[in-house]
């Protein structure tokens, strides 16, 4: 089969890939925790040393192009963002204090500089991959992985 045959019947049977829109919702979905490292860690670290650390996080992303809503929950308390990528966006701690900073979307990752921490997500194999970064000698790296529910 000639190349130009080939790409021909790869774009007529999978025309969403070739789409200038293809990953504009590569985010959208509800996650359930598969995974999770130096969680209690990052808590201490943060401020946050009467959080339980056994409960299966829900994370639930909206997206439409740039626009997020980003919202994490276990029973009784639940955190959400909603934010601009490549906009300064006003956000809320998990602690509840709102700060402003830049959101980045760059190569199908999410970044944003919270006020203890640097936040990362980005999606592989149809997992959402998340990494906390907080800074300095005794820093430390949080990382959760939830599966796609």
């Amino acid at each position: 089969m000639p190349l130009l045959s080939f790409h021909l019947l790869l774009f007529a049977s999978f025309p969403f890939l070739f789409s200038p829109f293809a990953n504009i919702m590569a985010f959208t979905g509800k996650y359930e925790l598969e995974s999770q490292e130096n969680y209690a860690e990052f808590l201490q670290i943060i401020g946050l040393t009467t959080a339980k650390t056994d409960h299966k996080v829900i994370t639930e992303v909206a997206q439409k192009g740039n626009d997020f809503t980003w919202t994490q929950s276990i029973p009784n308390w639940t955190w959400s963002n909603d934010f601009t990528a490549g906009q300064e966006c006003e956000l809320k701690t998990m602690l509840g204090p709102t700060f402003k900073a830049m959101v980045h979307l760059d190569g199908g990752q999410v970044s944003i500089q919270f006020p203890q921490y640097h936040f990362n997500a980005e999606i592989k194999e149809d997992k959402l991959v998340m990494n906390c970064v907080t800074p300095g000698e005794n820093g430390v790296t949080f990382k959760r992985i939830s599966k796609r529910i």
